[in-house]
């Protein structure tokens, strides 16, 4: 929701560590309010546009004087805590009392600190990625899945723009339809990350506040969530800031549950929609290499060219493009050779959600295959 090192795809929507994720730069947008001259608040002042969100009581009924446990005497919390209660209006004693319940997640420290960033490709990384989600299991537990919900998947289809077999794709990726929703509270995983950890501490501080913003908008305790060690949350892994940018409650039950199925499909459709999924184009095209051209140019998903560059260097889409048409060149280091195809406006869209061509082109393939398999 990318800059990071890459970790497993069933992070999210939108851990922004990796190469990509859907809440990197684009789901980090937040909503800036800002006042006419003479309109800063006062130290402990709410912001009058942010006094109808703050009369909200959050849950859990937590209080204490200062912060215990693992997190006591960290000067970063206690600031973090500070500014939580002036721009937000949560009182300091709940939030004293929320984070001596918070555990420190010694594994995931020691994981970000080994993790080391990725280098290039290597032959066959596609094959062997591929492997990981173009198996039996992820496509029949697809088909199965869209049959028990394809009244949903119809309208959010139809709503939205984006066809069933991509919003199942992502789910089948990110947590194979819910059996892999990840078991680490939400809170202890930012908490941790965002103070314990060196790498992204800004961004996942960030994370943890719209995390506690989100519970206390569903009115839940922020204690009870569980997804991935990142905080991802969900059947699509949503990461807090693109949960608040872009969930939606898709049966009408006045809340957002991401964890439920008709949620988490709205909510996909709509991520897609609002990062430019074009209803009816295609995703991605095999390309044609007529000289050995290819190597000459820089490929990936944030690569553009026209299709009259690409053919100048004897590289031709499979079926008939229009020369203007921009698109991308993506290389896949497949175990037989090196394969080649050209990304279309969808195929980026999907990178919106991780900020990587093996990613989208998994959810793209895993897609057409639940697609074959259902009809």
């Amino acid at each position: 929701m990318h800059q990071r090192f890459h970790l497993s795809p069933a992070i999210f929507i939108g851990l922004a560590l990796l190469s990509g994720c859907a809440s990197d730069p684009p789901a980090r947008r937040g909503a800036v309010i800002s006042g006419g001259a003479g309109s800063q608040p006062i130290a402990g002042e709410v912001p009058r546009a942010k006094a109808l969100e703050s009369a909200v009581q959050p849950k859990g009924g937590y209080s204490a004087l200062r912060v215990s446990g693992d997190y006591a005497g960290y000067p970063a919390l206690d600031r973090f805590i500070a500014r939580m209660a002036q721009q937000h209006g949560f009182p300091r004693d709940y939030l004293n009392g929320l984070f001596s319940q918070a555990q420190r997640k010694t594994w995931t420290i020691d994981y970000m600190r080994k993790e080391s960033k990725p280098g290039p490709p290597s032959p066959g990384g596609w094959s062997r990625y591929r492997a990981q989600f173009l198996d039996k299991l992820h496509v029949s537990r697809g088909v199965e899945f869209w049959r028990r919900h394809a009244g949903t998947l119809r309208r959010a289809s139809e709503h939205y723009g984006v066809p069933p077999e991509y919003i199942l794709g992502i789910m089948g990726v990110e947590t194979a339809y819910g059996a892999n929703l990840g078991g680490h509270r939400v809170l202890d995983a930012l908490t941790t990350l965002a103070f314990d950890s060196p790498r992204r501490a800004d961004y996942f501080a960030d994370e943890l506040e719209k995390f506690l913003l989100m519970a206390r908008q569903e009115r839940i305790d922020p204690t009870l969530p569980k997804g991935s060690f990142a905080g991802a949350m969900g059947l699509g892994q949503f990461m807090p800031s693109s949960f608040l940018n872009w969930a939606v409650d898709f049966d009408g039950d006045g809340r957002k549950d991401l964890w439920q199925p008709a949620d988490a499909i709205g909510s996909i459709a709509n991520y897609f929609a609002a990062h430019g999924w074009r209803s009816g184009d295609g995703v991605v095209m095999p390309a044609v290499l007529k000289v050995a051209g290819a190597n000459e140019l820089e490929t990936g998903y944030d690569t553009r060219y026209s299709v009259a560059e690409l053919a100048r260097y004897g590289i031709v889409p499979a079926r008939t493009l229009a020369a203007d048409t921009p698109v991308s060149l993506l290389r896949l280091r497949a175990e037989g050779g090196d394969e080649y195809w050209l990304g279309l406006p969808n195929f980026y869209a999907i990178t919106r959600y991780n900020n990587s061509t093996y990613y989208a082109m998994a959810v793209h393939e895993l897609a057409q295959a639940i697609k074959a398999r259902y009809e």
